[in-house]
């Protein structure tokens, strides 16, 4: 094991956690031979197997889990190193990890813009996937903090809402619905809707008013990405729900407008979340009040802006006013 090297470790660590070459090599920007070489070689070092392959499955073996036990064991220890690290130097160096949902990327990144000219020393990891993803990395503690728009059901954290995240309906700006005010569901349940893929948490939100309506959603078409299904939707392929914050960058030239419907647009956050006991580092405390205390603020007079300069609002009123 000496001959073993804190990179192949992590590889390792990530293959043991998806059961999956490829997908450890996509979360590492790797690629998939480079991720079997790492394990093949640490393989070497440990004198045993360290997986095994039953049909398309891949399991570890004793050896595998032995490892992958004292591997989260060194990380866990060397997180905690950091930190105090952090600590000691104080917010003039140091690091900052966060893992948030797919949807989050259009605001996030507009709040650590400031956060970071008044932080010039600290260094920004942002891990942006989709919502089973983070929660994996929660319950695993592999980040600082935690940006979410629906709550983990049986992990036991620390949440706290920051900002506004109502989720509005969208079709092409010439649907026969566009004109049209204080639309039914009903009606809205005959069209057909792109939507994001199962698991996320904007497709649990829409699904929940379906299901307590007893309407059904049909669903013609998965994709992965809220561009991909803003662009479906301008190809006329149906109808969406998504977070009023996709618009943020939306020119008075989109193809999408905003549906009036009857219970839209749903009411939600998003939180800031960290497993409840964690001691967070300094940096980490300051990142989380500066959500708290100003990050409200800061994300509506950036992500926002492009969506009201119009005069248009979220709750779908005013339709002269809500093409985007």
């Amino acid at each position: 094991m000496r001959q073993a090297t804190l990179h192949q470790l992590k590889v390792f660590e990530a293959v043991a956690r998806h059961n999956s070459f490829t997908r450890a090599a996509e979360e590492l920007f790797l690629t998939q031979p480079t991720v079997s070489m790492q394990v093949k070689q640490l393989s070497k070092a440990v004198g045993l197997p360290l997986f095994e392959q039953v049909g398309k499955r891949l399991y570890l073996t004793d050896a595998g889990k032995e490892l992958h036990t004292t591997c989260r064991e060194i990380f866990e220890r060397l997180s905690q190193f950091e930190t105090a690290i952090s600590d000691i130097k104080g917010l003039k160096q140091g690091a900052l990890k966060l893992a948030v949902v797919t949807t989050a990327k259009y605001v996030i990144p507009r709040l650590l813009g400031p956060f970071c000219q008044r932080y010039p020393g600290i260094d920004v990891s942002l891990m942006v996937t989709n919502h089973e993803y983070v929660i994996d990395s929660l319950a695993n503690n592999r980040h600082d903090l935690y940006i979410l728009s629906q709550l983990p059901e049986e992990l036991d954290v620390t949440v706290q809402p920051f900002l506004e995240n109502p989720l509005v309906v969208l079709a092409w700006r010439n649907h026969p619905l566009a004109s049209e005010v204080d639309i039914p569901l009903k009606r809205l349940a005959e069209e057909t809707f792109i939507m994001r893929e199962p698991g996320s948490g904007t497709r649990k939100a829409i699904q929940r008013v379906f299901d307590e309506s007893g309407l059904p959603l049909k669903v013609k078409l998965d994709l992965g990405s809220n561009e991909a299904i803003k662009q479906a939707i301008a190809g006329g392929l149906g109808v969406s729900v998504l977070s009023l914050h996709t618009l943020a960058l939306e020119g008075t030239n989109s193809q999408l407008t905003i549906l009036d419907v009857e219970n839209f647009p749903i009411q939600g956050y998003w939180y800031v979340i960290y497993p409840a006991g964690k001691q967070l580092s300094l940096i980490a405390q300051t990142f989380f009040d500066y959500l708290l205390n100003e990050g409200k603020t800061i994300a509506e007079q950036t992500a926002f802006q492009g969506v009201f300069s119009q005069g248009r609002k979220p709750n779908g009123h005013d339709k002269d006013e809500t093409t985007l």
